[in-house]
């Protein structure tokens, strides 16, 4: 592949992790009747992880991928 495409892949990669992200702390936010509790306040520590995870993932993913 060529290297525009491939950066257009790795960007959208990243993208979709990020959103991946906002969608699990949008899902926190609205986990509470009340507001933002305990449960919520998990939630979000639970997307941090997970970002961080998938993230190092994608990462190692990628760097297979260059040769």
């Amino acid at each position: 592949m060529s290297d525009a495409l491939d950066a257009r892949v790795e960007a959208g990669i990243a993208i979709f992790a990020v959103l991946v992200f906002i969608g699990i702390l949008v899902a926190a936010a609205s986990m509470g009747a009340t507001g933002f509790g305990a449960t919520s306040a998990y939630a979000v520590v639970v997307a941090i992880v997970v970002f961080i995870l998938l993230m190092a993932v994608v990462g190692y993913w990628l760097s297979g991928k260059q040769e």
